[in-house]
């Protein structure tokens, strides 16, 4: 996928074993690019798929401490020296570079801004592009599509989910297209309004959606005893 008229190179990944989607975006004219919330599984692809389109890979960044897969970040410095891991400092992992709630991450001529999105983690945090006609955030797991992450493990809270995702993503225009982390349904993107609208969760006052997320009754994630502790270490496996 690219974005027609303008220098924005755009393309989501899918890994299917965790169904995590991984996003590269780049400038067209300065060939830097960053990719969000790669997989360890997938980073041969990633490389390859950069190689082919003739990008330098600046960043490598996390929305937040996985806990259903491994990050390809560390992987990814060793495929392509130069790139620096990016995570946010509440989450407590190490990276590169540690960020907060308003900084900037830079790409040639397009900025990424940094909205902490606490909740699902403490660390969570969504990356927003606004430039002319081009409105894009990736979400994480803060806000899936016509969902969003759990709230009953890694210091979550609903209620502070409900804050973030009201406050920080739906504050955004409504046009913005939405990119979360994950989809399980096969659905790709969705917007600002539509999730307004048709979010089952987030359409509820903040009493009822706390209440639903602490009935979710859902299943210990398969990977985390082995994806938190790497994640925590930029990747590195012991």
């Amino acid at each position: 996928m690219a974005t027609a008229g303008t220098n924005l190179v755009f393309r989501q990944l899918f890994e299917k074993e965790s169904s995590t989607y991984t996003y590269l975006l780049a400038d067209k004219d300065s060939k830097e690019a960053v990719l969000i919330d790669p997989v360890v599984d997938t980073v041969e692809r990633d490389a390859k798929l950069l190689s082919d389109l003739g990008l330098k890979l600046v960043y490598v960044m996390n929305t937040h401490c996985h806990a259903d897969h491994i990050t390809g970040t560390g992987k990814l410095k060793s495929v392509l020296p130069g790139c620096k891991s990016v995570i946010s400092k509440a989450s407590s992992a190490k990276a590169d570079i540690l960020v907060e709630d308003g900084h900037k991450i830079k790409f040639g001529k397009f900025t990424l801004e940094v909205r902490a999105t606490p909740g699902h983690t403490n660390g969570c945090v969504t990356y927003v592009l606004l430039d002319g006609s081009i409105h894009m955030a990736f979400t994480g797991d803060a806000l899936l599509i016509r969902g969003c992450g759990r709230t009953d493990f890694q210091e979550g809270s609903a209620a502070t989910l409900f804050e973030s995702v009201t406050g920080k993503i739906f504050s955004l225009p409504d046009d913005t297209l939405l990119f979360p982390a994950h989809d399980y349904k096969g659905q790709t993107v969705t917007t600002v309004a539509e999730e307004k609208q048709h979010n089952p969760r987030l359409t509820q006052t903040k009493e009822k959606f706390i209440d639903i997320m602490d009935n979710l009754g859902l299943a210990y994630p398969k990977q985390i005893d082995r994806a938190l502790p790497a994640n925590l270490k930029d990747g590195e496996q012991d």
